[in-house]
């Protein structure tokens, strides 16, 4: 095969695999297949979740995972393909261990997020979408994390770590690559790897769902007040005194 792909990544999703799956792996596969495809009236609709288990398994979108999925759900190669290229939440080449996102959207930037982005690329020496040489980080910009009430917010397979700076930021990938234990600021108490999360992703509880600080302060702000719980005044500026007759002549 040539080794020119073109603008296409070596392993995309796009190219056939090599290899195909041993057989515990496949039967595997096929079980936890059948009890995704079970929870949809329609076949199809089980494309998103099965992606992530895919994933799970290979740590990224393979050949031989959209394969799997058309046979599963009796679609196209090329239907599977289209939808694996479409979110960026399916990745077409190998991933790292932690999957590390800053949020760069407007209220994250200029809280410090491209500030963060900065140092933490520059110190890794990777961009956007790519891997430390250990296979132990990827780095990616978001677009959101939903959790402006935190922001700058930094995301570590998809858990949150608020109000962080460039140094804790620096701090948190070191750990992570450094195989210690890290505590997000809210939900599980500790991270677990990109392809635990993918399956956990894929439909599959692992147990940790009521682990940690569900809400913060910050977005409980409204319940309460919606509750009747806190008051809540706005304070409006004083008028500015009307001008005499003589300075409006």
């Amino acid at each position: 095969m040539s080794e020119n792909h073109g603008p296409l990544h070596v392993q995309t999703p796009l190219r056939a695999s090599d290899e195909p799956y041993d057989p515990q792996t496949l039967a595997d596969l096929v079980r936890d297949a059948e009890l995704i495809v079970a929870r949809y009236p329609q076949k199809r609709s089980a494309l998103l979740p099965l992606l992530h288990l895919i994933q799970s398994v290979d740590g990224y979108v393979t050949g031989r995972g959209v394969t799997f999925c058309a046979e599963q759900l009796d679609l196209t190669e090329a239907e599977v393909s289209g939808v694996a290229t479409f979110y960026t939440q399916y990745k077409r080449h190998p991933n790292g261990e932690y999957t590390v996102g800053v949020c760069t959207n407007t209220l994250c930037a200029v809280m410090g997020g491209d500030l963060i982005w900065d140092t933490v690329s520059e110190h890794l020496g990777i961009g956007h979408d790519e891997t430390t040489e250990d296979g132990k980080v990827t780095l990616e910009r978001v677009e959101c994390n939903a959790a402006c009430d935190y922001a700058p917010v930094v995301m570590a397979n998809w858990e949150f770590f608020d109000n962080q700076t460039p140094e804790s930021t620096v701090r948190l990938v070191e750990d992570l690559r450094a195989g210690k234990d890290v505590t997000p600021t809210r939900g599980a108490t500790s991270v677990c790897s990109f392809k635990q999360m993918s399956r956990v992703l894929a439909g599959f509880s692992d147990g940790r769902a009521d682990e940690g600080v569900g809400a913060g302060p910050a977005s409980l702000e409204g319940l309460r007040i919606a509750s009747g719980e806190q008051t809540y005044t706005r304070t409006a500026p004083a008028p500015a005194p009307e001008a005499s007759k003589e300075q409006q002549s």
